[in-house]
């Protein structure tokens, strides 16, 4: 799945409009490489759904 971040870039985190691949889902948090080059979890309220 690939979502875009809604949230205010953060500098080697997350930047505000950026498309990601989610790698899992678990407990209900996105598992998402980021702009660090390391995989987080991430809560799913902060993206957008692009492509499931």
């Amino acid at each position: 799945m690939k979502v875009k971040y809604l949230g205010k870039t953060e500098f080697l985190v997350l930047t505000h409009g950026k498309v990601y691949d989610v790698r899992s889902v678990e407990r209900g948090y996105y598992r998402i490489v980021d702009d660090s080059g390391e995989d987080y979890l991430y809560p799913p309220q902060y993206f957008e759904t692009v492509k499931e």
